[in-house]
């Protein structure tokens, strides 16, 4: 298939500098439409809070300034006016929503990270057929690298105990009661020494549970390996979508407790009413860049099925009355399927009641076309390594009748594709 020829171009353009692969891997999936593999970038941008670093032409001694993130990114796709790759940290936020990060960070990782690509392939997954946007692709002959290091993952565990995670949820249900907020979502990040190649790493991922917005990112001192169900926001011409998931259960081997399990999330009563609330806050969101009258829910409480779980998703769209990517992104930003309801409130309560800096993790992933067009996806399911380092976070979403053991469970289900990678 021409799907693996991607793997062999990562594989070959990894020498040359970072990498973007955006992967449509569930060809059943009615999102899974194409794949985008950028390389050999023509420059690059990478923030750290107000900390702004520009390689224009990459690989020139960079320029680094003070700015807001949102502006500079702003002025770097005005001045290239091309295709932009790389990813959104969900800490952006403090330059949206006045908020703080002071919770320890062992990454390091910039806040946001995009390219200017020199290669842009394109792989349709319909008519199973690469095309070359930009830049020339290689020879496959080329671009085979044998004997890759085997993977391997030791002593993951979370920074947080079971007893302070539940314990965690049983104080947000006390704010929930008290009216600080309806909703929240609390995650917490499992970390482990890590050894071998990051894309090898990605790869067993995603045999184990394809996804329609996969991705890997490797950089000079990151790599990303996300295996994303979930579709942040999309904008093509002048309709603007978004499809959150809330609702969640596990997969059976057996068929019919499998479709037992998929009618029982369904006929949730609890599931459905997370769904709505976040659904309530996207129409809010998208309300403050749409033309009038124009929001409108177009799917709700489906089920989709994936590797390991079945997930209800539900979908959100409205025409825009503005065609600049960045005032659209910023105004449903970040995702209310990461912070909950209201969700000032709800983002204000995650950094004091969460002990580490989610950084990439519930961010976004994706693509802006020159004509201001893009698709990004919810930085979920998703290792970060860095050297020996592996990071990822896992979290759920919290209601006034949410079982807080069954709750760290869930987050222990949504590892499955880290977790089932590395136990063969």
């Amino acid at each position: 298939m021409n799907r693996h020829a991607l793997d062999k171009f990562v594989r070959h353009f990894q020498t040359q500098g970072p990498v973007v692969l955006l992967e449509s891997q569930s060809p059943d999936h009615p999102a899974a439409v194409c794949s985008y593999l950028a390389a050999c970038p023509q420059a690059t941008i990478k923030a750290w809070s107000d900390k702004i670093e520009i390689q224009s032409p990459y690989g020139a001694t960079p320029k680094v300034f003070t700015s807001d993130p949102w502006d500079a990114l702003q002025a770097f796709q005005n001045e290239w006016g091309d295709w932009l790759f790389g990813y959104l940290g969900y800490d952006l936020k403090n330059y949206i929503e006045k908020g703080t990060s002071g919770n320890p960070d062992r990454l390091n990782a910039p806040d946001l990270f995009f390219m200017v690509p020199g290669v842009l392939i394109k792989y349709d997954l319909l008519k199973d057929k690469i095309s070359t946007i930009k830049g020339e692709r290689p020879p496959m002959k080329s671009t085979d690298r044998p004997g890759q290091e085997a993977v391997r993952i030791s002593d993951l565990q979370s920074n947080v105990s079971q007893e302070n995670y539940v314990e965690c949820i049983r104080q947000a249900q006390q704010h929930i009661f008290e009216g600080t907020y309806y909703e929240i979502n609390l995650s917490h990040q499992l970390q482990g020494n890590f050894r071998g190649d990051p894309f090898q790493l990605y790869k067993k991922m995603r045999s184990k549970g394809p996804v329609p917005f996969g991705s890997f990112i490797s950089m000079d001192e990151f790599s990303v390996c996300s295996l994303s169900p979930e579709r942040f926001l999309c904008k093509k011409g002048d309709v603007v979508y978004s499809q959150p998931i809330k609702g969640t259960t596990k997969r059976d081997p057996d068929l019919r407790k499998d479709e037992a399990l998929k009618q029982a999330l369904i006929e949730s009563s609890k599931e459905r009413a997370e769904n709505l609330m976040i659904v309530d806050l996207v129409r809010n969101d998208l309300s403050r860049i749409s033309q009038p009258g124009s929001v409108q829910v177009s799917s709700l409480f489906e089920v989709q099925t994936f590797g390991t779980v079945h997930q209800m998703v539900s979908t959100v769209q409205a025409q825009s009355n503005t065609t600049n990517p960045f005032e659209i992104i910023k105004a449903c930003y970040p995702m209310g399927s990461m912070t909950g309801a209201p969700k000032i409130s709800a983002i204000q309560w995650i950094e004091k009641m969460e002990s580490y800096k989610r950084g990439i993790y519930s961010g976004a992933i994706g693509y802006i076309t020159p004509s201001g067009d893009f698709d990004f996806n919810v930085v979920i399911r998703t290792a970060i390594i860095k050297d020996a380092l592996l990071c990822y976070a896992a979290g759920g979403a919290i209601t006034s009748d949410s079982n807080p053991l069954k709750e760290w469970q869930e987050t222990l289900l949504k590892a499955k594709a880290l977790t089932a990678s590395i136990s063969h």
